[in-house]
C-alpha cells in the first residue's frame, strides 16, 4: 500500500508560524487563543510569528473589518515579526501554482453547476485514489485518512478566484511556514493540504490542531454563551493580560498549580507537548476572578490614575486634600472589573447615587431598623476617633458578642445605596463623619421602620 508520510524530523529548526484570520470584523476567542500559542510557540523558540490576512472575502474584509483584527491584537500584545501578508495581493502566485498542478496532472478542469443553479468551469484538485495519508500531529498524535475517503475539491472557481485550499497552501509557501498550528476544525483539510504541498513539490509543514473551546453543556462555545469576542471583554472592562493569561490555560498549563502567569514565564514554560487533546470548557467566573488577580497585581499608581480618570469621566470630582491612597488600598484589592469603579466610588463624591430596592427592602425595611440607625446617629455623633478601628469597636461593644450583621447590613446600605463594597468601617472612614450621619438620618426617616 502506498503511504503518504512526512517525516517532521527533516524540518529546518527555523521555526516560522502564522495567524492567518480571516477579518469580518469581530475577533473570536477561539481563534485569537490559536493567535496566542503560535506566538508563544514562536517567542519560545526563537522562531517567527507571521500575521497573514486572508482577505478574499471582500465583502466582509473591509478596512474596517481589518482595523479592528489589527486593534486586537496590539491590545493583547501579539505583534508580528515580518510585515502583515494580505492574501488578495498573491493572487498571481495562487493561479502560477494552479497552472502547475494542471500541467502535472494534479488537477484538471471541468463543468459544475453551483447552489444557485449557475454552471460554469472550475478547477479541481485531484486527490490519489489509494494510499493512506498520515502525519504526526503536534497534539493528537498520529492522525492517518485512506486517501480513497477523500473526494476532488475543487481549488478554483467558475469566475476564475482562487478558493482557500490552494491559497492557504501557496501562501504557506511563499511565507516559509514550517508550523501550523489551528483549531481542530481543519483536520480535514490538512489531509487535502497535505496532498497539494506534495503536488507542488513543497516541504510539507507540521501541524497541531488545538481542541475547540466548549460551554458548560460541552457543545462549541458562542455568542449565546456570553462575550465571544476580543472586543466585547475589552468593552466590558477586561485587562488584556488577563484575558491573554486565561486563554493560555483553556487547552494548556505550566504542569503545576501555577495560574497566573508573566508573559516572561508563560514563553519559558510554553510546550505545545504540553496541549491538552480534550475540549477546552470555558468558564466565564474563572475569568473573572483572573481578572481580578491581574487588577491586584496592577502597580499602584497606575491603579491610581485608573481611578481618578474614571471617576473624572462618571462626571464626579474628587476633593483636595482627600485620602485617595486610602480609598485605593481599600478599592484596588476587591476590583475585578476597572468598569466597575464608578459605581463603587459614587457613594464617596456624590450624593446622588441609586438605592437599590431589593438591598433597601432586605435590611432596611424590618422592624427596629429606624431605632437602630437613630441610635447610631448620636453615638457617631459622639465617636471620639473617626478612624475604621474606633468604628468598628463601637458596633462591636453594641453587639455585645453576638455578631454585629444586624447593624452592619442596614448602615451599608443607608450610607451607600448598596448590599456590598469594600469594608464597611474602612467605608466609613472614607465618607466622613459629617457625610454619614447625614445619610443615616435622612435613611431612618425615609425607609426604615
Amino acid at each position: 500500500m502506498v503511504r503518504f508520510w512526512y517525516n517532521s524530523k527533516t524540518m529546518s529548526e527555523n521555526i516560522r508560524v502564522r495567524f492567518a484570520p480571516s477579518p469580518t470584523g469581530k475577533v473570536h476567542i477561539g481563534n485569537i487563543r490559536a493567535a496566542i500559542y503560535n506566538w508563544l510557540y514562536a517567542r519560545h523558540t526563537g522562531g517567527k510569528f507571521l500575521l497573514r490576512v486572508e482577505d478574499t472575502d471582500l465583502e466582509r474584509s473591509t478596512p474596517e473589518a481589518i482595523q479592528a483584527l489589527l486593534e486586537c491584537m496590539q491590545w493583547l500584545g501579539l505583534d508580528y515579526d515580518e510585515d502583515a501578508f494580505y492574501q488578495t495581493k498573491n493572487k498571481p502566485r495562487h493561479m502560477e501554482a494552479v497552472e502547475k498542478l494542471l500541467a502535472s496532472g494534479h488537477a484538471y478542469r471541468c463543468e459544475r453547476t453551483s447552489r444557485d443553479g449557475k454552471t460554469g468551469e472550475v478547477i479541481m484538485f485531484k486527490m490519489p485514489t489509494e494510499g493512506v495519508i498520515e502525519f504526526d500531529d503536534i497534539v493528537k498524535g498520529k492522525m492517518s485518512k485512506k486517501a480513497e475517503d477523500i473526494q476532488d475539491f475543487a481549488i478554483v472557481r467558475s469566475d476564475g478566484s482562487p478558493i482557500f485550499h490552494i491559497a492557504n497552501v501557496v501562501d504557506d509557501i511563499d511565507q516559509g511556514v514550517t508550523h501550523i498550528i489551528r483549531g481542530d476544525d481543519h483536520v480535514e483539510n490538512t489531509f487535502k493540504h497535505i496532498c497539494m504541498f506534495k503536488a507542488l513539490g513543497a516541504p510539507v509543514p507540521k501541524y497541531g490542531h488545538l481542541s475547540m473551546i466548549v460551554n458548560q453543556q460541552g457543545k462549541p462555545y458562542s455568542k449565546r454563551d456570553g462575550a465571544a469576542f476580543v472586543g466585547e471583554f475589552r468593552d466590558q472592562g477586561y485587562l488584556p493580560d488577563a484575558l491573554f493569561n486565561y486563554l493560555l490555560l483553556l487547552g494548556w498549563n505550566p504542569g503545576d498549580d501555577r495560574e497566573v502567569l508573566t508573559k516572561s514565564e508563560m514563553i519559558e514554560l510554553f510546550d505545545l507537548a504540553k496541549v491538552h487533546v480534550t475540549a477546552a470548557k470555558f468558564d466565564m467566573k474563572k475569568l473573572q476572578w483572573m481578572n481580578g488577580e491581574y487588577i491586584k497585581r496592577m502597580p499602584k499608581d497606575v491603579f491610581t490614575s485608573e481611578l481618578v480618570r474614571r471617576i473624572n469621566e462618571a462626571g464626579m470630582t474628587i476633593p483636595e486634600g482627600y485620602d485617595t491612597d486610602y480609598l485605593v488600598d481599600q478599592l484596588q484589592i476587591r476590583t475585578k472589573f476597572l468598569n466597575d469603579i464608578p459605581a463603587a466610588c459614587r457613594c464617596f463624591f456624590s450624593d446622588e447615587f441609586e438605592m437599590d430596592e431589593k438591598a433597601v427592602e432586605k435590611r432596611l425595611k424590618k422592624e427596629g431598623v429606624k431605632a437602630l440607625l437613630v441610635d447610631l446617629v448620636e453615638r457617631f455623633k459622639n465617636a471620639p476617633d473617626w478612624k475604621a478601628p474606633a468604628l468598628e469597636n463601637l458596633v462591636k461593644e453594641l453587639s455585645q458578642g453576638n455578631g454585629m450583621g444586624p447593624w452592619v447590613h442596614p448602615i451599608r446600605v443607608a450610607v451607600s445605596g448598596r448590599g456590598e463594597g469594600i469594608g464597611l468601617f474602612e467605608m466609613l472612614q472614607l465618607l466622613g463623619r459629617e457625610k454619614t450621619i447625614a445619610r443615616l438620618s435622612s435613611v431612618a426617616e425615609k425607609y426604615a421602620l
